[in-house]
Parts: structure tokens; sequence; C-alpha cells
């Protein structure tokens, strides 16, 4: 039987009882509600979504210098971003749909929808219908209107969540534009990292309690309601954690993964991860999970820590606890070099130079969170590239921005003969402008299977 709600948080939030000034967002856990049903979040995300087209984007259209931007596409092949944009219920374009975003000045971003299916009371509709040719030709027509001095089309080499638009959409694109405006076409490649990676207000509200469904799931996972050693495999609880999620009406962005480490099994110091999956839970293993959700258009990467008791045992090994707490301060060195206005690759290089001057054995693969689990925004550090990363990485640190705090480090344990154990950690925090908070905590206390 699942323990109850009350019972859930209470664990939860013992996990998340802050260890710095980064993790003073424990406590959003204490009057968790429920989790709405799909017409009840309508409500809150298109809320949230007209806050962001009529307070955000006409902030992010003048920063990055696109005075006229569009977005084209199709279905079965819609644009990263065009999801982003309409409200919900929506699942997919329609036919070919076209939105066009004019920065007028102070009489703000005009939005229009050159469309057969108008997207009442967000787009404006400029088009009364025809065929495909009547409707690329309303579109040049708009255009050379409004006389843009650049034009923003959603190409890029170095960026997929910013190269949504067809080759062949752009070849019909250029077609409907004169010779001069064809060469006011630009990317907009840094308007639409701009628009994927900053979280509105409205936003910032919900995405504490999005964080926490995903942390109370691991918590329940990571316990004797589901796990009984010697009868529990890891793909067991990795079914399981699929499963709840799905009876609470959420989606996961990736399958949920979990291992284990285990006294004897030897992991070399260096090899990039430690732990077994598709085995049996025994006692005395140190467990691992990887999850990710989206709620509310808002996606999570989660990644924590459980023992299972041996026979005698009343807590965790020493050595264990201490390795988390070698992993808390791994996350303090990180956090505390985001600054606003830092590249990822500078804010790498220079949490690598603080660990190892502290002698924590480390590797640093945080990323962007946000409208998708690995989304836009500065990379800083990879699982497999611990140096710089070309472009990506050279991105800008801005306020009110996403991140999965993502790593692990690798401590001897004295009670395993000082084996090599990775604790493996990861969790959703915002970046405000001036220091990171995590969303709905984080773990400093190990998940306990009794």
């Amino acid at each position: 039987m699942r323990r109850s709600l009350i019972g859930l948080l209470a664990i939860l939030c013992a996990a998340t009882v802050p260890a710095s000034d980064h993790a003073d967002q424990g406590r959003v856990l204490e009057n968790m509600p429920a989790v709405e049903p799909h017409r009840a979040r309508i409500e809150t995300i298109n809320r949230n979504l007209t806050e962001r087209l009529e307070e955000l984007l006409p902030r992010l259209m003048r920063e990055t210098g696109i005075d006229l931007w569009l977005v084209i596409n199709r279905e079965y092949a819609e644009d990263p971003v065009y999801l982003t944009l309409v409200p919900e219920p929506v699942f997919a374009a329609r036919r070919t749909t076209m939105l066009v975003f004019h920065d007028r000045g102070e009489e703000g971003v005009q939005r229009l929808t050159v469309n057969r299916y108008p997207i009442r009371d967000y787009y404006e509709p400029a088009w009364e219908g025809g065929d495909l040719d009547d409707q690329w030709r309303r579109l040049g027509e708009l255009i050379a209107e409004r006389d843009p001095k650049k034009i923003g089309v959603n190409v890029s080499r170095d960026w997929p969540l910013a190269d949504g638009l067809t080759a062949s959409l752009r070849e019909r694109l250029i077609d409907a534009l004169s010779p001069e405006l064809r060469e006011r076409v630009v990317s907009a490649q840094d308007l639409v990292i701009r628009w994927m990676e900053t979280r509105s207000p409205g936003e910032l509200q919900i995405y504490p309690h999005v964080v926490a469904l995903a942390r109370r799931t691991i918590a329940e996972a990571f316990s004797n309601d589901v796990i009984t050693p010697g009868a529990t495999t890891t793909d067991d609880v990795a079914w399981y954690i699929r499963h709840r999620f799905e009876e609470l009406r959420l989606n996961p962005w990736f399958q949920p993964y979990v291992n284990v480490q285990r006294e004897g099994t030897i992991y070399e110091r260096d090899a990039p991860f430690f732990g077994a999956s598709g085995i049996l839970i025994e006692r005395g293993d140190v467990l691992h999970t990887d999850v990710g959700i989206c709620y509310m258009r808002l996606c999570t990467d989660t990644q924590e820590m459980g023992y299972v008791l041996r026979l005698g045992e009343t807590e965790v090994p020493e050595g264990l606890q201490n390795a988390l707490r070698i992993g808390n301060r791994w996350q303090d060195v990180l956090t505390g070099e985001f600054k606003t206005g830092r590249r990822g690759n500078e804010i790498l290089a220079r949490a690598i130079e603080v660990a190892n001057g502290e002698g924590i054995v480390h590797s640093i693969y945080t990323h962007p969170l946000g409208f998708f689990g690995h989304a836009a925004g500065p990379t800083i550090g990879m699982w497999d590239n611990q140096g710089p990363t070309p472009v990506r990485g050279d991105w800008k640190l801005f306020p009110n921005t996403g991140y999965a705090i993502e790593g692990n480090i690798r401590a001897q344990v004295p009670e395993w003969n000082d084996q090599w154990v990775q604790i493996k950690l990861e969790q959703s925090a915002v970046f405000d402008g001036k220091r990171v908070l995590y969303l709905a905590g984080r773990q400093t206390e190990w998940h306990v299977v009794e």
C-alpha cells in the first residue's frame, strides 16, 4: 500500500532541508496541491502564455534586434518553438501555419496568423482563406506592408531548438519576398534561445510544484512500499516510477532509470558512470535513479540516491553519508560560480578549478531546463567532455533561467574497504540573476529502504 500524501511529503521534506544558501526553496513542498486534471491545466498554461507574449516577447525582440519574426511550420513537422507560442489545448500545427510577430515600437508587438484555422484571442487573423499559393502570397504582402529591417526565421546550424524552419518552407518564403526583402532575412537563433530559456513570473510560481512531484515520486519509489530486498529488481522500480507518473497524469520525457552499486563490484575511479541495472536489489546496495517529467509545459530532470539497510543496520554507513556531503559541497562549488553574463564554459572552468583545489573527484554535465528537459541555454560541461563546448558552451548566463544541476562525485567508503562509490546528483534549479535556488529543495539525506 502506498504511503499517504502527508507521509510522502514528510519524507521528502526531511530529504530537502537546506544545506546552503543555494537550497532555500525546500519548504515549498509542505503544502503541495494535487496534480490538476488536463482540463484544469489550460487556464494556468494560457495565462502564462499571455504573460509571455505581452510582456516577455517584446523585450526579447528588441534585445536581439529582430523587428519581424516568422514561425512557419506544417502538421507532422512542427517547429520546436511553435507549441510554446500557441494556447492549449493544442497538439500540432494545422496544415501550414504561419505566425507573424511585428514589433511596432511604442505600439507593441502585433501578433498575426496566416492560417486557415484561427487562433482566437491570441493572434489576429490576416488571411481569409484560399489555396496554399494564396496563403504564401498573403504572407509576402504582409511582410512588404510592414517593411521590416530584419526578418527573423528559425534556422540555426548549432542550436536544434532554433532550427525549426524546414528547407522547403524556407524556399517558399524566399519566393514570396521581393529581392530587397530577401536580403533582410536573418537567423532568429538568439531570439528563439532567449524565448525558450527565460522563465516568466507566472512560470516561476508553478515550477516548484512541478519539480516537487518528481522528487515526491522518487521518495515513494525508494521506500519499503515499493522495494523488497531480494525480490524487487531495478527494472521493477523504474517501471513503478513510470506507472506512477501515468497515474498522476504526468508525462515523462524519458524512461526512468534505476541502477545499483554494490560492495565488491569494483569500478575504476575515473570510469564515467558506476552502477548496474536489470538486476535484483539486495541489502547493502546503493540505489540511484534518473527521472524527468513535463507538466504545465515545464520539464524537470532529477537524480537521487538511496541505500538498502543490511540486517542489523539502523542507519546509512558514515562513509556513504560523508560521500553525499561531498556531493552537496560539489553542488555549492558549481552554483557559486553562476554569475550573470558568464559563459557556460567559464562557469565550468572556474568550478573545476575550485573543486579540484578541494580534492573533490567530480564530473560536471549541467544543462538548461524549461520547455524541454534538454533545453536552450548555456551548456556547462558534458559527461564526455570536461573542457569547453563550442558555441553552446559560449552562451551567456541570463537571469530567470532554469538548470539541471547535474554531475557526480566519487569518494572512497571505509566500510567498503575504501571502494570507490559514485554519488550521481541532479536537481532542478533556477538562477534569479544573483543566486541559484533549488526549485523544490535538494537531497541532503539518503533515501533509506529498511
